[in-house]
C-alpha cells in the first residue's frame, strides 16, 4: 500500500463540514474533496475514487453523509468502496455524532468532547460525553465497524458544538482529530 492515497473519511456533508474541511486543509495541507460532499452524499464511488487519484496532495479528506437514511446509504456504500480499493489507505475516520434516536451506531478508537478532551465515551452532536461506553450514533457510521480503519474518532456536529468548533475560532475539535489521524498515519 506504500503508493496508495492515503485518506480521512469524515462522516459528514453538510455546509459546515465543508467550510470547516476546506480551512483545515489550507492549514493542516491535504486536498478536501468537499465540492463531492452534500447532504446526503449525491456523487458516485467512482466520482469519488477518480478524484482521490487525481488529487495532489495528502491526505485526501472524503466528506460522506447518508442524512439520516437507515441502513446502508449512499455515504455508506462509498465507503465500503474506498475500503476495498487497492489504491487507497483509509488512515483514519472522523465519526460524527447524530441525533441520539438514530439506531445505528459504530465503535471508535476514542472521541473528543467539546472542551477537546479525549474520552473513551461516546459524544451526542453537540459534543456533550454520554454514558455509553466506546460507541457513537451517527447516521453514516454504520459501515465503520465492517472495514479495517485504524484510528476512528468520534465527535460532535462539525463546525458547531456549542460554537466551540466554530470555524472562526479555527474549528479545535475537528483540527484535533485530524492531526491525531494524521500523526499515527505517518503523515506529520
Amino acid at each position: 500500500m506504500n503508493n496508495s492515497k492515503k485518506v480521512i473519511v469524515v462522516t459528514d456533508g453538510d455546509e459546515y463540514a465543508r467550510k470547516t474541511l476546506d480551512y483545515l486543509a489550507k492549514e493542516l495541507g491535504g486536498t478536501c474533496l468537499s465540492y463531492l460532499s452534500d447532504n446526503p452524499t449525491q456523487a458516485s464511488s467512482e466520482e469519488i475514487q477518480k478524484a482521490i487519484y487525481r488529487a495532489k496532495e495528502e491526505p485526501v479528506y472524503v466528506l460522506l453523509d447518508d442524512a439520516g437514511i437507515l441502513g446502508v446509504g449512499a455515504g455508506e456504500k462509498i465507503l465500503l468502496d474506498l475500503a476495498n480499493d487497492p489504491d487507497i489507505e483509509v488512515i483514519g475516520a472522523i465519526a460524527v455524532a447524530a441525533h441520539t434516536k438514530n439506531t445505528e451506531w459504530s465503535r471508535f478508537t476514542f472521541a473528543i468532547d467539546l472542551n477537546g478532551e479525549l474520552i473513551p465515551y461516546g459524544v451526542d452532536k453537540q459534543g456533550v460525553r454520554l454514558p455509553e461506553l466506546g460507541r457513537i450514533n451517527g447516521d453514516t457510521v454504520y459501515s465503520l465497524d465492517q472495514i479495517d480503519i485504524p484510528i476512528v474518532i468520534a465527535i460532535g456536529d462539525i463546525g458547531k458544538m456549542q460554537g466551540k468548533d466554530d470555524v472562526k475560532k479555527g474549528s479545535p475539535i475537528t483540527r484535533q482529530a485530524l492531526e491525531i489521524i494524521m500523526e499515527r498515519g505517518g503523515l506529520i
